[in-house]
């Protein structure tokens, strides 16, 4: 059973909109759980024969309540899963059609094509504590890829201190850099040229920039002399207790800026170079999670509902497009991450919700209408990928 939290009250005041959540006890790492639906099992493993291939389009998805990742056809639902290891968080696939999984043992690389999983990368890291599941598992959470493919980059947790970059070589398959980051590190990704990494640390309210050399390849450029930005548009009161710390970032298209919403209120825009951040209204008025940006430049985000109730709407998502103006289509129950089909015209958002009221699936959204449906997908399903 997942290991949880009970949320904290919230107060705002909305002539200044500061806020904060009071630390209630010693034992509360973050504010971002409580006791959830047991899980359902997955679909039974299903590995394709070598020669066949799994249709574009599909969707992969982490099951953080299993030790697998679902194929979910985006029409008929859940069609096959794989082993990958204990509670897998994120997942994120590269051109060659390989999925690397950010799971509490390691690194898992899965062939998507013939659906089988080729590999577990061990961490490096010492004191991510037995491997298990749980919202405060130590292991791997945020993962991203090098734009040539060459690398990968792991977030891990670390409970009870700072987490940690790990760099994976994919060719080798194998943890060649650490480096120190922020705590809780929900999200890593990358900037568009591939020379910095951004690991956004959930219980430091920060995003850390990891410098990682050309084009992101490493070798004698490996990463070293890490930044952290603070990214804290309410302050760092209450600490660990808050809830209004960051959890996922976007890189703009446009001009390489990260975007971090928060509460449905405020959107951080962090300059990486300068860490310099402004801060622009958002409309949605809800907690905050999973994020993507288009090709075209909108930003989409997960409202997971009010954090106390009465204080806040219900959970939505947003759709903001580049001149600011926003649409919030709302959700039925609260969900986690979210991906964006290759046209731009539908959302697909996990259920998996890593505090109360998660579900075991995914809501498919018209960007258009806002008109929604849901879909069975494996058991509380968090990071979600489109393959290609």
């Amino acid at each position: 059973m997942p290991q949880h939290d009970r949320p904290h009250p919230r107060r705002r005041a909305r002539g200044t909109r500061t806020a904060f959540a009071a630390l209630a006890g010693a034992l509360l790492l973050g504010a971002c759980s409580s006791p959830g639906a047991p899980p359902a099992a997955a679909p039974a493993a299903s590995p394709l024969p070598t020669a066949a291939t799994t249709p574009g389009g599909t969707l992969l998805v982490a099951d953080f309540g299993a030790d697998t990742v679902t194929f979910v056809d985006p029409e008929r639902g859940a069609v096959g899963s794989v082993q990958v290891g204990r509670a897998p968080y994120g997942l994120v696939v590269g051109a060659d059609g390989r999925a690397w999984v950010a799971t509490a043992e390691g690194v898992a690389v899965v062939d998507t094509r013939s659906r089988t999983r080729q590999a577990l990368i061990p961490y490096r890291t010492t004191g991510t504590g037995p491997v298990t599941g749980g919202e405060y598992r130590g292991g791997g959470m945020g993962i991203a890829l090098s734009p040539d493919g060459a690398h990968a980059y792991a977030g891990v947790n670390v409970p009870g201190t700072t987490g940690v970059l790990e760099v994976i070589d994919t060719a080798e398959r194998e943890v060649t850099e650490v480096v120190p980051v922020g705590r809780r590190p929900f999200d890593v990704d990358v900037s568009r040229d591939g020379t910095e990494v951004y690991v956004t640390g959930h219980d430091s309210f920060d995003v850390t920039v990891v410098p990682v050399g050309p084009a992101g390849t490493g070798g004698s450029a490996a990463p070293t002399r890490p930044r952290r930005i603070e990214v804290a548009p309410y302050g760092t009161e209450g600490g660990l207790g808050s809830w209004l710390k960051p959890h996922y970032a976007v890189v703009r298209p446009a001009d390489g800026m990260l975007l971090l919403p928060f509460e449905g209120e405020r959107l951080a825009v962090v300059d990486p170079r300068t860490g310099r951040t402004t801060v622009e209204e958002m409309t949605a008025d809800t907690h905050q999670h999973g994020a993507t940006v288009t090709a075209d430049g909108r930003l989409l985000v997960v409202g997971t509902g009010a954090v106390e109730p009465g204080k806040g709407k219900g959970p939505s998502l947003t759709v903001r497009s580049a001149d600011g103006s926003e649409r919030v289509y709302p959700l039925d129950g609260p969900h986690e991450d979210v991906a964006v089909s290759r046209d731009g015209r539908t959302a697909y958002v996990t259920g998996g919700y890593t505090r109360d009221g998660y579900w075991n699936g995914i809501t498919v959204v018209d960007l258009d209408s806002g008109n929604s449906r849901r879909l069975a997908a494996g058991s509380r399903p968090l990071g979600i990928a489109v393959l290609e």
